[in-house]
């Protein structure tokens, strides 16, 4: 019997329309898939009536990846690719095997011969760096800084001289901590750094706004409960 494969499913970052983020290939291959690996099962279930509303969601089978699964039980998630099935991994928003647990399963999956197939869909990654006008070339993303205030400090100076070098530079923070991050970026950071605020990306609210550290520091934005990533570039 022929091996099914991992398929890495994208979803939508907010409440968007599906059809202006996710493709139509996408969409026809979550109608079809009976089995999938998800960050979470209530979001999932509601991502995909939205999909398509007569999907028989009692019919599918979920397996829950987060931070409080037994990762003794995750090799067992790939059971029905044995038996020649599909399965889709698919992330809270954007890309999975992106800043979250997907990259576990992927990882898995190639050590055990199975073929993993990356499907398009929205990163809210690449369209803060797309959209930023800074150094595409050569960045990196941090993910969450440190929680410490001294600790934070210490690596958003790190972060700038690397920026100071045209190495573009994104990072994030949860959505109720976004204005003091904020906050401490622009107290930490050279006035003449270039900071992109892109906050809601391809939502109806989409804010994607780029300035120096100083022609912010004369109107700061409220970004509290907005999903933000920020691009610091020359």
């Amino acid at each position: 019997m022929e091996k099914g494969k991992i398929l890495m499913l994208p979803m939508t970052l907010g409440d968007s329309s599906v059809d202006s983020v996710i493709p139509s290939e996408v969409q026809t291959l979550l109608k079809e898939l009976k089995y999938f690996i998800v960050e979470n099962i209530k979001t999932t279930r509601r991502y995909l009536k939205k999909i398509d509303k007569s999907i028989n969601i009692d019919e599918l089978t979920f397996f829950e990846l987060n931070k409080h699964t037994d990762k003794t039980e995750i090799g067992s998630y790939l059971a029905p690719i044995f038996e020649g099935f599909d399965v889709g991994m698919i992330s809270e928003a954007g890309c999975p095997g992106i800043a979250d647990p997907g990259s576990e399963i992927a990882s898995i999956a190639h050590f055990k011969g199975i073929k993993v197939k990356p499907l398009v869909g929205p990163s809210s990654i690449l369209m803060a760096l797309i959209s930023s006008g800074m150094n595409g070339q050569e960045f990196s993303f941090n993910g969450y800084l440190p929680f410490d205030k001294s600790e934070r400090a210490k690596t958003i100076k790190d972060l700038e001289r690397l920026a100071n070098r045209n190495f573009t530079q994104l990072f994030m923070e949860t959505p109720f901590r976004n204005n003091n991050l904020l906050e401490e970026v622009l107290k930490q950071c050279n006035g003449n750094l270039k900071l992109c605020i892109a906050a809601d990306i391809s939502l109806q609210n989409e804010f994607i706004v780029t300035k120096t550290i100083n022609d912010w520091k004369k109107n700061i934005p409220n970004l509290k409960k907005r999903p933000v990533m920020f691009v610091l570039g020359k």
